[in-house]
């Protein structure tokens, strides 16, 4: 089997890696906008590289992994739909609903498969939650709360490309919450601010987010986020029912403190970012990748999954900017169902 690697900048050097030892890939064919990086990412791991995305598809690959930025998502799902190819893609598949319902309307008249890069669903401490609900072990849920906090803010000159806050960070709470829960957001009520760097002002963004989901069954579900978070990367999701509670992402190296006299010290190596966090998560998600393509296990994330975690964060826009409850059935895309 040969996959062609799109984009080696962080997750696509991560994802390249995890496949250029995967038993069952044969090669790998590595591009990037810049070139350089991608020969000298070919060179440490014995692959190829090619020139540009064309040489992808006229050399001839068995599916397609996409890492670029997210302005080149949907043309490359697309072009990949229309070449046969099965794709795997980090999130999102656009910034707007339009261009993503254009994408996976092209890879549903092709018959291809897509599969979305949200690693949450890898993840141990998510997964476990997803069990606790599901075997009723917590009773009926009634309260979820969901955070992502990063420890320092991206670059200025990547926020005006992210899509906000809602869309680049919240959107994997939201996918974590359809996923663990089960449920569907039937509204939103979101809230923001830009009071710290000037840099989120000037990109029209906001730098934390709060806000309120109400689920198909009536649980209320809290999520924010920040990019300020001087402690450390701190993502959490807290499951609270009527027989008992569970907590993702509490360990030692949480980066909180307590101020109670017996509470535990703080992380003496908090964690710093995704890539560690989640490592793990990003590596077993590209293992069912290929576990797919071999037809040993079904898609553990399509393109119309993909639609209502963006639905959900385009709704939290909505209703920051109107300041106004919103229902994300208002918005373009139709009201799937979450996973089984």
């Amino acid at each position: 089997m040969r996959i062609g690697v799109i984009g080696t900048g962080r997750i696509g050097t991560i994802h390249a890696r995890t496949l250029s030892r995967h038993r069952e890939v044969g090669s790998l064919i590595l591009t990037d906008a810049d070139p350089a990086r991608a020969q000298g990412l070919a060179h440490r791991l014995g692959e190829t590289a090619a020139p540009g995305v064309d040489e992808i598809f006229k050399w001839g690959v068995d599916a397609v992994v996409i890492t670029t930025a997210t302005s080149a998502h949907a043309e490359l799902i697309g072009r990949a739909a229309r070449a046969g190819l099965p794709v795997f893609c980090e999130k999102p598949i656009a910034l707007d609903l339009p261009g993503t319902l254009q994408a996976i309307a092209e890879v549903e008249a092709a018959g291809t498969v897509l599969q979305m890069g949200f690693q949450r669903r890898f993840d141990a401490g998510y997964t476990g939650a997803r069990e606790a609900v599901r075997s009723g072990r917590l009773g009926r849920l009634h309260t979820v709360r969901a955070m992502t906090s990063d420890q320092a803010p991206p670059p200025a000159a990547y926020l005006p490309q992210s899509g906000g806050l809602y869309r680049d960070t919240l959107i994997h709470d939201f996918d974590a919450v359809r996923w663990v829960t089960g449920r569907e957001v039937v509204d939103v009520y979101a809230a923001g601010s830009d009071a710290g760097p000037a840099m989120f002002r000037e990109a029209d963004d906001i730098d934390t987010a709060a806000a309120v989901l109400t689920l198909d069954d009536g649980t209320l579900v809290t999520a924010t986020a920040t990019r300020l978070n001087g402690a450390g990367y701190d993502v959490r999701m807290e499951l609270a029912g009527e027989l008992d509670q569970v907590v993702v992402g509490l360990d030692d190296r949480t980066p909180i403190a307590s101020t109670e006299p017996s509470g535990p010290p703080a992380a003496d190596k908090p964690w710093t970012g995704f890539l560690e966090r989640f490592g793990p998560a990003y590596e077993a998600e590209l293992i069912a990748f290929v576990d797919v393509l071999h037809g040993e296990r079904a898609n553990p994330c399509d393109g119309r999954e993909a639609l209502q975690a963006l639905r959900i964060a385009e709704a939290c826009d909505v209703s920051r900017r109107e300041r106004r409850v919103v229902r994300p059935a208002e918005l373009p895309g139709g009201v799937g169902a979450a996973s089984a």
